[in-house]
Protein backbone atom coordinates (compact mmCIF):
# COMPACT_ATOMS: atom_id res chain seq x y z
CA UNK A 1 0.00 0.00 0.00
CA UNK A 2 1.32 3.42 -0.99
CA UNK A 3 0.23 6.45 1.02
CA UNK A 4 0.99 10.09 0.23
CA UNK A 5 1.14 12.53 3.15
CA UNK A 6 1.18 16.20 2.15
CA UNK A 7 2.49 19.02 4.33
CA UNK A 8 0.61 22.11 5.54
CA UNK A 9 -1.39 23.59 2.66
CA UNK A 10 -1.13 27.39 2.76
CA UNK A 11 -3.87 29.50 1.19
CA UNK A 12 -4.80 29.72 -2.48
CA UNK A 13 -1.27 29.01 -3.77
CA UNK A 14 -1.19 25.78 -1.78
CA UNK A 15 -4.59 24.77 -3.06
CA UNK A 16 -3.41 25.48 -6.60
CA UNK A 17 -0.55 23.00 -6.13
CA UNK A 18 -2.96 20.44 -4.69
CA UNK A 19 -5.23 20.86 -7.70
CA UNK A 20 -2.37 20.47 -10.15
CA UNK A 21 -0.47 17.59 -8.59
CA UNK A 22 -2.59 15.23 -6.48
CA UNK A 23 -4.38 13.45 -9.31
CA UNK A 24 -1.22 13.01 -11.44
CA UNK A 25 0.65 11.65 -8.41
CA UNK A 26 -2.17 9.23 -7.65
CA UNK A 27 -2.00 7.95 -11.22
CA UNK A 28 1.80 7.86 -11.40
CA UNK A 29 2.33 5.86 -8.21
CA UNK A 30 -1.00 4.08 -7.79
CA UNK A 31 -1.59 5.74 -4.44
CA UNK A 32 -4.24 4.17 -2.24
CA UNK A 33 -4.55 7.03 0.24
CA UNK A 34 -3.74 10.75 0.19
CA UNK A 35 -3.65 12.75 3.42
CA UNK A 36 -3.04 16.52 3.63
CA UNK A 37 -2.84 18.97 6.50
CA UNK A 38 -5.43 21.65 5.74
CA UNK A 39 -5.38 23.92 8.77
CA UNK A 40 -3.85 26.88 6.87
CA UNK A 41 -5.69 26.32 3.59
CA UNK A 42 -8.28 29.12 3.94
CA UNK A 43 -6.47 32.41 3.52
CA UNK A 44 -3.48 31.06 5.42
CA UNK A 45 -5.39 30.51 8.66
CA UNK A 46 -7.98 27.83 9.30
CA UNK A 47 -10.26 25.82 7.04
CA UNK A 48 -13.72 26.34 5.57
CA UNK A 49 -16.12 23.78 4.15
CA UNK A 50 -15.72 25.15 0.61
CA UNK A 51 -11.92 24.98 0.83
CA UNK A 52 -12.10 21.48 2.28
CA UNK A 53 -14.41 20.34 -0.53
CA UNK A 54 -12.06 21.87 -3.10
CA UNK A 55 -9.12 19.78 -1.85
CA UNK A 56 -11.20 16.63 -1.47
CA UNK A 57 -12.46 17.05 -5.03
CA UNK A 58 -8.82 17.40 -6.17
CA UNK A 59 -8.04 13.90 -4.86
CA UNK A 60 -7.20 14.27 -1.16
CA UNK A 61 -8.88 11.56 0.95
CA UNK A 62 -8.43 12.91 4.48
CA UNK A 63 -7.65 16.39 5.83
CA UNK A 64 -5.80 16.66 9.12
CA UNK A 65 -5.30 19.87 11.11
CA UNK A 66 -3.73 21.44 14.18
CA UNK A 67 -3.87 24.53 16.36
CA UNK A 68 -5.69 26.64 13.74
CA UNK A 69 -8.62 24.28 13.26
CA UNK A 70 -10.94 26.66 15.17
CA UNK A 71 -9.84 29.81 13.29
CA UNK A 72 -12.75 29.72 10.83
CA UNK A 73 -15.94 29.14 12.84
CA UNK A 74 -17.80 28.12 9.70
CA UNK A 75 -16.04 24.73 9.73
CA UNK A 76 -17.23 23.70 13.19
CA UNK A 77 -20.53 21.98 12.19
CA UNK A 78 -18.72 20.04 9.47
CA UNK A 79 -16.31 18.52 11.98
CA UNK A 80 -19.20 16.40 13.25
CA UNK A 81 -20.36 15.47 9.74
CA UNK A 82 -19.21 12.77 7.34
CA UNK A 83 -16.69 15.17 5.79
CA UNK A 84 -13.23 13.55 6.28
CA UNK A 85 -11.73 16.44 8.23
CA UNK A 86 -9.99 15.80 11.55
CA UNK A 87 -9.20 17.99 14.53
CA UNK A 88 -6.37 16.90 16.85
CA UNK A 89 -7.16 13.77 18.83
CA UNK A 90 -5.90 15.16 22.14
CA UNK A 91 -8.16 18.16 22.48
CA UNK A 92 -10.22 17.95 25.69
CA UNK A 93 -13.49 16.04 25.60
CA UNK A 94 -16.60 17.86 24.46
CA UNK A 95 -15.09 19.82 21.55
CA UNK A 96 -16.50 19.31 18.03
CA UNK A 97 -15.13 16.70 15.70
CA UNK A 98 -13.02 13.58 15.86
CA UNK A 99 -9.31 12.91 16.06
CA UNK A 100 -9.10 9.91 13.75
CA UNK A 101 -10.95 8.03 11.08
CA UNK A 102 -10.45 4.83 9.12
CA UNK A 103 -10.16 5.33 5.35
CA UNK A 104 -9.21 2.66 2.81
CA UNK A 105 -8.09 0.35 5.60
CA UNK A 106 -5.88 2.96 7.29
CA UNK A 107 -6.54 4.72 10.59
CA UNK A 108 -5.48 8.33 10.01
CA UNK A 109 -4.80 10.24 13.24
CA UNK A 110 -4.46 13.99 13.73
CA UNK A 111 -2.40 14.72 16.85
CA UNK A 112 -1.00 17.95 18.33
CA UNK A 113 2.03 18.56 20.50
CA UNK A 114 2.29 20.62 23.70
CA UNK A 115 5.85 21.96 23.80
CA UNK A 116 5.74 25.66 22.75
CA UNK A 117 2.13 25.07 21.66
CA UNK A 118 0.22 25.83 24.89
CA UNK A 119 -1.12 23.73 27.72
CA UNK A 120 -4.71 23.51 26.56
CA UNK A 121 -4.47 20.00 25.13
CA UNK A 122 -4.16 16.59 26.73
CA UNK A 123 -0.92 14.61 26.68
CA UNK A 124 -0.42 13.38 23.08
CA UNK A 125 1.51 10.31 24.23
CA UNK A 126 -1.25 9.12 26.56
CA UNK A 127 -3.90 10.01 23.99
CA UNK A 128 -2.21 7.66 21.52
CA UNK A 129 -1.99 4.93 24.18
CA UNK A 130 -5.75 5.16 24.70
CA UNK A 131 -6.52 5.16 21.00
CA UNK A 132 -4.29 2.19 20.21
CA UNK A 133 -5.92 0.21 23.02
CA UNK A 134 -9.33 0.82 21.44
CA UNK A 135 -8.80 0.31 17.71
CA UNK A 136 -7.83 -2.90 15.94
CA UNK A 137 -6.41 -1.59 12.68
CA UNK A 138 -2.86 -2.66 11.74
CA UNK A 139 -2.26 0.35 9.49
CA UNK A 140 -2.08 3.61 11.45
CA UNK A 141 -0.71 6.91 10.12
CA UNK A 142 -0.20 9.80 12.55
CA UNK A 143 0.08 13.46 11.53
CA UNK A 144 1.88 14.93 14.57
CA UNK A 145 1.39 18.69 14.44
CA UNK A 146 4.07 20.02 16.78
CA UNK A 147 6.65 22.78 17.16
CA UNK A 148 9.54 21.12 18.99
CA UNK A 149 11.68 18.71 17.03
CA UNK A 150 12.48 16.87 20.27
CA UNK A 151 8.80 16.20 20.95
CA UNK A 152 8.32 14.91 17.42
CA UNK A 153 11.34 12.62 17.59
CA UNK A 154 10.17 11.39 20.99
CA UNK A 155 6.74 10.55 19.57
CA UNK A 156 8.32 8.64 16.70
CA UNK A 157 10.38 6.57 19.12
CA UNK A 158 7.44 6.11 21.49
CA UNK A 159 5.17 4.77 18.75
CA UNK A 160 7.83 2.78 16.86
CA UNK A 161 6.39 -0.63 16.06
CA UNK A 162 2.91 0.41 17.20
CA UNK A 163 1.90 2.54 14.19
CA UNK A 164 2.84 2.57 10.52
CA UNK A 165 4.04 6.18 10.33
CA UNK A 166 4.60 9.28 12.45
CA UNK A 167 4.79 12.29 10.13
CA UNK A 168 5.45 15.77 11.50
CA UNK A 169 3.73 18.96 10.39
CA UNK A 170 3.38 22.59 11.61
CA UNK A 171 6.76 24.26 11.01
CA UNK A 172 6.31 24.42 7.20
CA UNK A 173 10.03 23.62 6.75
CA UNK A 174 10.75 20.10 5.54
CA UNK A 175 13.41 18.05 7.31
CA UNK A 176 15.85 15.56 5.83
CA UNK A 177 15.39 12.77 8.40
CA UNK A 178 13.04 10.41 6.57
CA UNK A 179 13.73 7.01 8.13
CA UNK A 180 12.26 3.62 8.93
CA UNK A 181 12.69 3.26 12.70
CA UNK A 182 14.02 -0.05 14.13
CA UNK A 183 10.59 -1.60 14.79
CA UNK A 184 9.10 -0.67 11.42
CA UNK A 185 7.55 2.79 11.76
CA UNK A 186 8.16 5.39 9.02
CA UNK A 187 9.18 8.76 10.43
CA UNK A 188 9.95 12.35 9.41
CA UNK A 189 10.18 15.37 11.73
CA UNK A 190 8.39 17.69 9.29
CA UNK A 191 6.92 17.09 5.85
CA UNK A 192 7.12 20.77 4.90
CA UNK A 193 4.44 22.90 3.25
CA UNK A 194 2.42 23.37 0.10
CA UNK A 195 2.57 27.06 -0.72
CA UNK A 196 4.47 29.88 -2.42
CA UNK A 197 8.20 29.30 -2.86
CA UNK A 198 9.04 33.01 -2.60
CA UNK A 199 7.68 33.47 0.92
CA UNK A 200 8.49 32.99 4.58
CA UNK A 201 6.79 29.72 5.52
CA UNK A 202 3.95 30.66 3.17
CA UNK A 203 3.47 34.28 4.23
CA UNK A 204 4.36 37.41 2.29
CA UNK A 205 8.06 38.12 2.83
CA UNK A 206 7.76 41.88 3.37
CA UNK A 207 4.98 41.45 5.93
CA UNK A 208 7.01 38.98 7.96
CA UNK A 209 10.19 41.06 7.79
CA UNK A 210 8.25 44.13 8.95
CA UNK A 211 7.07 42.17 11.98
CA UNK A 212 10.54 40.93 12.88
CA UNK A 213 12.22 44.31 12.35
CA UNK A 214 9.69 46.39 14.29
CA UNK A 215 8.12 43.90 16.73
CA UNK A 216 4.85 45.71 16.04
CA UNK A 217 1.59 43.85 15.49
CA UNK A 218 1.18 43.43 11.76
CA UNK A 219 -1.33 41.54 9.69
CA UNK A 220 0.32 38.80 7.69
CA UNK A 221 -0.87 37.78 4.25
CA UNK A 222 -0.25 34.68 2.16
CA UNK A 223 2.66 35.05 -0.25
CA UNK A 224 2.23 35.10 -4.01
CA UNK A 225 3.97 33.45 -6.91
CA UNK A 226 4.91 29.94 -7.91
CA UNK A 227 3.85 27.30 -5.35
CA UNK A 228 5.64 24.12 -4.34
CA UNK A 229 4.35 20.85 -2.94
CA UNK A 230 6.21 19.02 -0.14
CA UNK A 231 5.08 15.48 0.61
CA UNK A 232 6.31 12.08 1.70
CA UNK A 233 5.28 8.76 0.23
CA UNK A 234 5.13 5.79 2.58
CA UNK A 235 4.90 2.14 1.55
CA UNK A 236 3.16 -0.06 4.13
CA UNK A 237 2.73 -3.80 4.42
CA UNK A 238 -1.05 -3.98 4.80
CA UNK A 239 -0.99 -7.22 6.79
CA UNK A 240 1.56 -6.19 9.43
CA UNK A 241 1.22 -2.40 9.39
CA UNK A 242 4.99 -2.05 9.15
CA UNK A 243 6.49 0.50 6.80
CA UNK A 244 8.85 -0.71 4.08
CA UNK A 245 9.83 2.66 2.59
CA UNK A 246 9.51 6.41 3.04
CA UNK A 247 10.67 8.96 0.50
CA UNK A 248 10.27 12.66 -0.13
CA UNK A 249 8.39 14.13 -3.08
CA UNK A 250 8.82 17.69 -4.29
CA UNK A 251 6.86 19.30 -7.09
CA UNK A 252 6.37 22.85 -8.35
CA UNK A 253 3.11 24.15 -9.75
CA UNK A 254 2.83 26.32 -12.84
Amino acid sequence: MLILAIGDVVGKPGRKAIGQWVTPLREEFGLELVVANGENAAGGLGLTSDVAQEMLAAGVDVLTSGNHIWAQKEILPYLDSQMPVLRPLNYPGGVPGRGYLVKNGVAVVSLIGRTFMGNYVDCPFKAMDRLLSEIRVPNVVVDFHAEATSEKVAMGRYLDGRVSAVLGTHTHVGTVDTVILPKGTAYVTDIGMVGPIESIIGDDTESVLHHFLTALPHRLSVGKGKPMLNAVMVEIDEKTGRAARIERLYREAD
